[in-house]
């Protein structure tokens, strides 16, 4: 008998897309989506079980269909197209993953746990280190929002791994997700056709390609006996960083330098437009950035991003045509200007 894997949040594009993947793994027998609501795209030979992993029910589908592996993949911080409330939403990433971790508890047949997480468990402040590491404590903890969710998320999984010890547990944290597919915040924030920033900030960003997401995914669903270690918690992100100026500049997008205090005002206004979600945590990512270190994601797990930072938001940013500007318009245009701010102290001082 192979594998019997289940995944939650199998309606959203990401989920639906591993679900798709994981079948073609020859040590798969049967791959179990699972969700509130039927999604919209094909899941292949996948069976689908509606249903609320906030609800209890969710330990008789385990029961049911005997599943060994739970990848958890229903944590996220947007609602899925128009439905769901950011209570919804948080209930669903909390309440739902502690009734997920219950039933796995109670499931003899389950022996893997992987859930995603992210970069966003280690904030976002201006005393920050350069790169945070997997066991780097963050300066600021996440006050609401996404972050904070996934903070609860993690703590709840530690203490289902010290009461299931035969459970190899994964836990991924991903850095900024992007991709011609990628429907994340960040994404319709670079979709804006001129982007607000911080005016007197040009934060260090990270990003990982949703193709190297599902390579990762695949990756940890399976156990120690192929040979790989990868139980653990482990950053994943593409080599490298970027400035966010360097961002808009290959994006042939202007900015909008906006005072600090006015960021959170102009945030609002995009929400009530319905132009991207520009929430508190987003916008203190574009203010001090996040920059974290790979080493445990390569040398224990053994993964090995095929695009970079650089290489992911080129690929992104081609998927969403040309800016207002052209980009070498564009990067000639604010290094003159920078030519002319470095220049004016000097000038007045002579």
């Amino acid at each position: 008998m192979g594998k019997v894997v289940l995944v939650t949040g199998v309606a959203r594009q990401l989920g639906g897309r591993f679900v798709r993947r994981i079948q073609r793994e020859p040590d798969v027998d049967r791959v179990i989506g699972v969700d509130a609501v039927r999604p919209e795209h094909r899941l292949g030979g996948a069976v689908f079980v509606q249903a609320d992993i906030r609800q209890p029910t969710i330990a008789r589908v385990l029961a049911e269909h005997s599943v060994d592996t739970v990848v958890h993949m229903d944590v996220t911080g947007t609602p899925l197209g128009t439905r769901g409330s950011r209570g919804t939403i948080k209930e669903t990433n909390v309440i739902g993953t502690m009734q997920l971790l219950g039933a796995c508890q109670k499931a003899p047949s389950v022996s893997r746990l992987v859930v995603k997480s992210t970069t966003s468990v280690y904030g976002s402040a201006p005393r920050d280190p350069a790169v945070f590491t997997e066991s780097t404590p963050p300066k600021s903890l996440p006050s609401g929002g996404f972050a904070k969710d996934a903070v609860e998320v993690e703590g709840y999984v530690r203490g289902f791994a010290r009461r299931r010890p035969d459970v190899a547990v994964c836990v991924l944290r991903f850095a900024n997700i992007l991709g011609p597919r990628a429907d994340t915040p960040l994404a319709d924030y670079f979709s804006l056709p001129v982007l607000p920033t911080v005016l007197g900030y040009d934060p260090r960003l990270q990003f990982v390609h949703e193709d190297d997401v599902m390579e990762v995914l695949r990756l940890a669903s399976f156990d120690p006996r192929r040979g790989t270690l990868n139980s653990g918690t482990f950053n994943i992100a593409g080599d490298g960083v970027l400035l966010l100026s360097q961002t808009a500049r290959r994006l042939g997008r202007p900015t909008v330098p906006v005072l600090l205090p006015a960021v959170t005002w102009v945030g609002q206004a995009l929400r009530s437009v319905g132009m991207t979600d520009f929430s508190p945590e987003q916008i203190r990512l574009l203010t001090h950035g996040r920059v974290v270190q790979t080493t445990q994601m390569r040398e224990t797990l053994g993964f090995h991003p095929r695009y970079t930072t650089a290489e992911t938001f080129a690929d992104f940013a081609r998927s969403r045509g040309p800016g207002l500007l052209p980009p070498e318009t564009l990067a000639r245009t604010v290094d003159r200007l920078a030519d002319l701010v470095s220049a004016t102290p000097s000038e007045e001082r002579t």
